[in-house]
């Protein structure tokens, strides 16, 4: 096995460590909110508290997406991807002090913590494609403008299965890092749970300090501080877009949906999470298909006319489920159906967005522009979390659904000043 992989290219061999560390990172952050939910949620906390335990994750994400764009460019990939990991570690080490000092400040500042892993871990992972691919040897060489064009359609073809694969595995794994937190709650407890984790990870963490690639992604000028705005037309435009595209998501799904069914279904706590976990999973599965169904018909890479497409078919789900839940047509079958259909539409356009912004990125400092993006992602999440809450409270899980389906029209209508191809 160790000889085969030995043998692979250079730029193979980092994006399987890049893609593996990606894993072991989201198997534990998916395992370590359900960890957190379920444990603070036997403690009697109210659903209300156990949303702000999260508060300081989501917040964080926007600064270090912001910011750590700029220290990816400065310092390299493979530096802000070992801190990503080194930060979860440290996280997970917190939440092992006795139970007395497991207050909620205590444990919002844990989160916080993992929250600017993450998307450290994320943002290099993304980033880092991009830089192996740029440094992978062409497998032929072209000489004419012809052949060129196909070198490059090639390439683009190739980075948007890599990125693809990726993006879709992290979210099936972090769906299997639900029920894997919920299997060590039973088995150990939350403490010893949390140990083994913290442990598994160390292990993952010292591996990649030894074998990651130096100085990957490292910019060849060193950027000013005042870049990390973005200053490409392209980039900016597919941030918007991917801000109200995650707001509308997170409206109805992160804290009205859990909520609904508990309440209106009368499923258990565990049987909505296993559900989530399910759906997440999934959702993760069709995203690796994602360039099955969005490539051009002359097999090259799409571009911004596929991702507005794409975005006025889901546009319509989210107002469709909420007129059969007024109307009470089969509530529970379509919620469920519709919710499917969602994450089925919902992963395709996370993907092809995922492609574009590593595609649109810059050779040269790919992270400040990858950064920049999933700042605006997380703004998105944080935007749709807090109205989650809040609309679902005064005015109920219809309302977010057409809220979902207002954002999702800002988000095509933003999309019609992509780059066509």
């Amino acid at each position: 096995m160790f000889s085969s992989i030995k043998a692979l290219p250079e730029s193979v061999r980092q994006y399987l460590l890049v893609t593996g560390n990606y894993w072991a990172f989201t198997l534990t952050d998916g395992a370590l909110r359900m960890l957190v939910v379920l444990h603070f949620h036997q403690l009697g906390y109210s659903p209300l508290a156990i949303a702000m335990l999260f508060l300081f994750y989501e917040i964080f994400g926007v600064i270090t997406n912001l910011v750590g764009g700029y220290l990816g460019a400065r310092i390299g990939l493979n530096k802000t991807m070992n801190i990503g990991l080194g930060l979860q570690v440290a996280a997970l080490v917190m939440l092992l002090v006795p139970s007395s000092m497991l207050t909620l400040i205590w444990v919002m500042m844990a989160q916080g913590i993992s929250g600017i892993a993450k998307d450290l871990n994320k943002m290099s992972a993304k980033s880092s494609i991009k830089m192996l691919l740029v440094t992978e040897p062409s497998n032929g060489q072209t000489d004419g403008e012809a052949k060129a064009g196909d070198d490059v359609n090639a390439k683009q073809q190739k980075l948007y299965g890599w990125i693809a694969k990726l993006t879709g595995s992290k979210n099936a794994l972090k769906g299997a890092g639900f029920f894997l937190g919920g299997a060590l709650l039973s088995l150990f407890g939350f403490t010893f749970a949390i140990a083994i984790m913290a442990i598994a990870l160390t292990l993952v963490w010292v591996l990649s300090l030894f074998t990651l690639k130096r100085n990957l992604g490292k910019a060849k000028n060193k950027p000013k501080f005042s870049e990390i705005f973005s200053k490409s037309r392209s980039i900016n435009i597919l941030s918007a877009a991917r801000m109200f595209l995650f707001a509308a998501r997170d409206v109805w799904f992160v804290v009205a949906l859990p909520l609904y069914l508990g309440s209106q279904f009368g499923w258990d706590h565990y049987y909505v999470g296993g559900f989530l976990a399910l759906w997440v999973i999934a959702y993760g599965l069709v995203q690796t298909q994602a360039p099955r169904f969005t490539s051009k018909s002359d097999g090259s890479a799409p571009g911004g006319r596929q991702a507005l497409l794409w975005a006025c078919a889901l546009t319509a789900i989210p107002g469709l489920i909420a007129l059969a839940l007024t109307f009470n047509i089969s509530p529970q079958l379509s919620l469920l159906a519709g919710l499917m259909l969602f994450g089925a539409v919902f992963a395709v356009n996370s993907s092809l967005h995922s492609f574009l912004i590593v595609n649109y990125a810059s050779d040269d400092g790919v992270s400040l522009d990858v950064g920049f993006y999933y700042m605006a992602n997380a703004m998105g999440r944080l935007i749709g979390t807090v109205l989650s809450g809040y609309v679902y409270q005064v005015a109920g899980l219809e309302v977010c659904l057409w809220i979902s389906s207002v954002m999702l029209g800002l988000t095509a209508v933003i999309s019609i000043y992509l780059p066509k191809d």
